[in-house]
């Protein structure tokens, strides 16, 4: 008599429905219960059996294209795709017979037809989805012979490059670009001349490409990556009359590990500092310093606008995805973003003036790096805006899979090195600036700033749970000295795009549902989904929970800190005392804040 599993349930269970309902099915002769409204292929990861997969991502909808995870129902007379494929009471379901396994491997083997086989000169090599799955099910690669797409490299975005040879069309990056309300991506042409990219064969740069990178987050090949910038780091570290100074976002420093082998979630601080100076890097600074920094400007601006009827709500500035996103789709807005510069971009200003001037260093003869979870950097550091007097603020932005890259290269063991600090004086941070790399953390930052100015008093508690969690859309009301202050914090694209079209309808956000719409005072917008953490730059992962072990890291960080608001920041104050003057001022104004362009959606 066969013996019922109920298995597990874990969070598949918990997002399908608050309530449960079970149904009962046999998978691979064990009979097995699993949550109602589930895939074949959630039932079988439940069961502990891993169906191969290539087009299927959890963050994505199913689309069933590439067929690598077909499986068998018995009474059906084709295959079936497990990612799309619902779960039903009764089902008999083979998942690993002659005739799957046999499938699998033939449509591996058409797909290896037309793919490059330098595997060796890639930047996925060792990283690739299709590559490891060749393994998997013990494809041959010459079994069939086909010619890869003769669409050129498009090279032509600062951020991102595009190899359509390397393309496999399993329609990831296309579900990404339209979950993030962009729409840069899509298929073209028919049978073998099907390609994916931008309409009309426009190269990235000349459409409204925002370069959040999740469609190179969400490629299993080399066909979407960043643009590498690595040679031209390695190149400046051995000039020996350039300067080279290096600057390190919160998030990286919560998956740098992950990038080498460590498990997700381990915080390497020390060690990353450790690692960028046996690299060659002069100086290295913390990108949370000027966190901190763009906190004082963005709290004091926030206000001025609060007390004088300024444009609001106010939208933070700080993801360069979605001020791209903004000066395309919501160009009527752009009045109401934040003008701070981001952290990267203050701390580039910083280093050529003020740094400069201290250490007496030729400003011309720096060479600025930044480290980011993000590939919007990129483009936000080639923008028109972001310099003075011929020099960029940020001469070159690495990933932290090209950082741990460099880090393989050059032979480091980052578990085993010792632990190190970041140099004065733009290495000292509070907590607040840590939480910058998980969605809400900006506002929150702000927020614990904002209440102490206003109030005068401290706060009971410095976390504000309220925007904390995963949701797309949460708001709080903050009360200010009588005044009630109405928040939200919004992550993904997609998000901003339907809150902001609520807003300009006077319909309700999408965290109120039903009721009248409420008017916002301060909104902090992050392009990428779950914040910095979930990154376009940030290590290659399919489990949904790396996000959450990443935002544990800056979180833990934050509550271990001694001081944990920004403005309370000794170096922030000694700099404006001593050398910016006052907050807002003219000098912070000049080097510190930016303006933003309409541009048209395309």
């Amino acid at each position: 008599m066969a013996v019922t599993e109920r298995l597990p349930l874990g969070r598949v269970a918990e997002e399908v429905r608050p309530e449960v309902e079970l149904v009962t099915l046999t998978i691979d002769g064990r009979v097995v219960q699993v949550p109602a409204g589930i895939t074949l292929l959630e039932a079988a990861r439940l069961a502990g059996m891993r169906i191969p997969t290539l087009c299927h991502h959890p963050a994505l909808p199913p689309e069933g294209a590439c067929r690598v995870c077909l499986v068998e129902v018995e009474g059906r007379s084709n295959l079936v795709p497990s990612c799309q494929f619902p779960v039903a009471d009764g089902l008999r379901v083979r998942t690993n017979s002659p005739v799957v396994r046999e499938a699998r491997r033939t449509v591996v083997e058409l797909l290896l037809a037309r793919h490059p086989h330098d595997c060796l000169g890639c930047v996925r090599n060792g990283s690739c989805e299709l590559q490891e799955l060749a393994r998997q099910v013990g494809a041959d690669p010459d079994r069939f012979q086909g010619q890869p797409s003769s669409v050129p490299v498009d090279d032509s975005s600062p951020a991102l490059v595009r190899d359509p040879a390397r393309c496999i069309l399993c329609g990831r990056c296309v579900r990404a670009c339209s979950l993030q309300a962009v729409g840069a991506l899509g298929y073209a042409y028919r049978g073998l001349a099907t390609t994916v990219g931008p309409a009309f064969s426009h190269r990235l740069a000349e459409v409204s490409c925002v370069a959040c990178g999740q469609c190179a987050s969400v490629c299993p090949v080399g066909a979407i990556v960043e643009r590498d910038d690595t040679a031209r780091v390695w190149e400046a570290l051995a000039d020996p009359a350039r300067y080279v100074v290096v600057q390190v976002a919160p998030a990286v420093r919560a998956s740098l590990g992950e990038a080498l082998g460590l498990p997700p979630g381990t915080p390497v601080t020390g060690k990353l500092v450790t690692a960028l100076r046996r690299l060659g890097f002069r100086q290295v600074f913390d990108t949370e310093f000027t966190a901190d920094l763009t906190i004082v400007e963005e709290a004091n601006e926030f206000l001025h606008r609060l007390a004088e009827g300024g444009p609001l709500p106010m939208f933070t500035s700080c993801s360069a995805g979605w001020v791209k996103f903004c000066e395309h789709f919501f160009p009527s807005r752009l009045p109401q973003v934040s003008t701070c510069k981001s952290p990267q971009q203050m701390m580039g200003a910083l280093v050529k003036t003020y740094f400069a001037e201290v250490q007496q260093v030729d400003p011309d003869s720096i060479f600025s790096v930044s480290v980011m979870p993000c590939t919007a950097k990129k483009l936000e550091a080639a923008r028109p805006e972001m310099g003075g007097g011929g020099r960029r603020d940020v001469d070159a932005v690495l990933t932290t899979r090209e950082l741990a890259r460099m880090i393989r290269e050059a032979g480091l063991d980052l578990a085993a090195l010792p632990e190190d600090r970041f140099d004065p004086p733009l290495g000292a941070a509070t907590g607040a600036a840590s939480v910058f790399g998980v969605t809400g953390g900006v506002m929150e930052a702000a927020l614990r700033t904002v209440y102490e100015w206003v109030t005068g008093s401290e706060l009971g508690t410095l976390e504000f749970a309220a925007l904390r969690g995963w949701e797309g859309v949460r708001e709080a009301t903050i009360h200010l000295d009588g005044q009630r202050v109405r928040v939200a914090v919004v992550h993904g694209l997609g998000n901003a795009a339907r809150f902001l079209r609520a807003l300009e309808e006077g319909a309700p956000s999408p965290a109120e549902g039903p009721g009248q719409g409420r008017p916002y005072h301060f909104v902090e917008i992050m392009a990428c989904p779950g914040g910095c953490v979930g990154g376009g730059g940030q290590p290659y992962a399919l489990d949904p929970e790396v996000k959450r072990a990443r935002a544990a890291v800056l979180y833990r960080e934050d509550s271990s800190r001694r001081l944990r608001l920004s403005h309370r920041n000794p170096t922030v104050q000694w700099l404006y005392r001593h050398w910016l003057g006052e907050v807002g001022g003219e000098k912070a104004h000049r080097l510190l804040h930016t303006t933003y362009q309409p541009r048209e959606p395309y």
